[in-house]
């Protein structure tokens, strides 16, 4: 019996020992769990960022581009005749002369049929002189001396269309230039739609590039711009000479031309090239670091700390350095802006301000910046 009772004894004892400590714990836990329960979960968690205040700041508002160079001139040499070559007057890779003679197209049936015309020519110029004489003397009639004369105007317009036939027989170079690797040679036949060789003129170049439809109001003609080629290390300035009067629909962009002497030709068309376009200077640009920016399809959004909390905000984008980007839509001066952290943000997320920067300044939380984002 009193075995017994004392079993009993040390059960209830082990029982009331094992509630104490269950109570004990309970109670420490239980503030955790009010917090998950009255503070939505995650968001009821500081998260740690860095904050950006902002403030206006000059700004060089370059536009960074691809482009390709384009000739002065090019034009593919094709004879407006057919006919078999009886000459060619130049050496591939040469420098020509605006009207130097390039390539002769036989002309001898051409010039055969000349002749034949100017003789007709002289004998009715001959019959004119003499009926206008017997006409002023009244020994014929007006209308005898009119069939004469038809008869010379004919002849002589006669010439005047075989002269311009035979001129196609004669590929003369159309502007000062370089010739380029010809397709023919002396002895075959050519065509209307026989290319015979290129010629370009490269002493100026253009450099044809676009730039977005948005700028179309910042770019005139006279403008400077620097580029580089690729495979080039040197840095060349052009100046713009005309612009597309029109923005591409399908592209949205405006399609610019500059002018480059290139007087040692050594840019050459067709290269790729690298073009930095200066538009206006501004004073007050309102621009934040590029790291702040989260790409939406919808656009582009960044995270604001207003009163503790992360406050989503949508905005329009400008240029860009490698460190910082502007914004034209969508940010005020003073507003301050989450750089770090934003990966762990969520809308309406409670925040540990951990270093606030200015424009020129960055102090740790708790000093006194500028502007100090309020916290709780």
């Amino acid at each position: 019996m009193n075995k017994t009772l004392k079993t009993i004894l040390i059960l209830v004892a082990v029982s009331a020992v094992g509630y104490f400590v269950y109570r004990q714990i309970s109670a420490e836990q239980e503030p955790q769990r009010q917090a998950g329960r009255g503070g939505g979960g995650p968001m009821a968690q500081r998260v740690t960022v860095d904050v950006y205040v902002v403030s206006p700041g000059a700004f060089q508002n370059r536009i960074t581009t691809t482009g390709t160079v384009l000739p002065n001139e090019d034009v593919e040499l094709r004879s407006e005749i057919a006919g078999r070559i009886t000459g060619i007057n130049f050496k591939e890779g040469s420098k020509v002369s605006k009207g130097q003679l390039l390539l002769t197209v036989n002309d001898a049936e051409l010039r055969a049929q000349l002749q034949k015309l100017e003789a007709n020519q002289k004998l009715y110029r001959e019959m004119e002189e003499r009926q206008r004489t017997l006409l002023e003397k009244e020994y014929i009639s007006a209308q005898e001396y009119d069939q004469v004369s038809n008869q010379l105007a004919t002849a002589t317009a006669d010439i005047q269309a075989l002269k311009a036939t035979l001129a196609k027989a004669y590929v003369r170079a159309p502007f000062d230039g370089v010739i380029g690797l010809r397709q023919v040679s002396e002895g075959s036949y050519v065509s209307a739609t026989t290319p015979i060789a290129r010629i370009v003129d490269i002493s100026p170049v253009k450099i044809d590039f676009a730039i977005p439809g948005r700028y179309s109001q910042q770019v005139k003609t006279g403008d400077q711009i620097s580029f580089t080629v690729e495979g080039l290390p040197k840095v060349y300035q052009a100046a713009v000479y005309a612009v597309e009067p029109g923005i591409d629909p399908t592209t949205r962009t405006l399609q610019v031309r500059a002018l480059f002497d290139n007087k040692n030709e050594e840019v050459k068309p067709g290269a790729f090239v690298s073009v930095s376009l200066a538009l206006s200077d501004s004073d007050d640009a309102i621009l934040i670091p590029t790291e702040a920016i989260i790409p939406e399809a919808t656009g582009h959004k960044i995270y604001l700390s207003r009163n503790g909390k992360a406050v989503p905000q949508m905005v329009k984008i400008g240029q860009r350095s490698e460190t910082l980007i502007q914004i034209m839509e969508g940010v005020a001066p003073g507003d301050t802006i989450i750089r770090s952290g934003i990966l762990q943000v969520r809308d309406g997320s409670n925040l540990n301000i951990r270093r606030v920067q200015t424009s020129d300044t960055q102090t740790q939380a708790g000093e006194q910046p500028a502007q100090a984002p309020e916290a709780e």
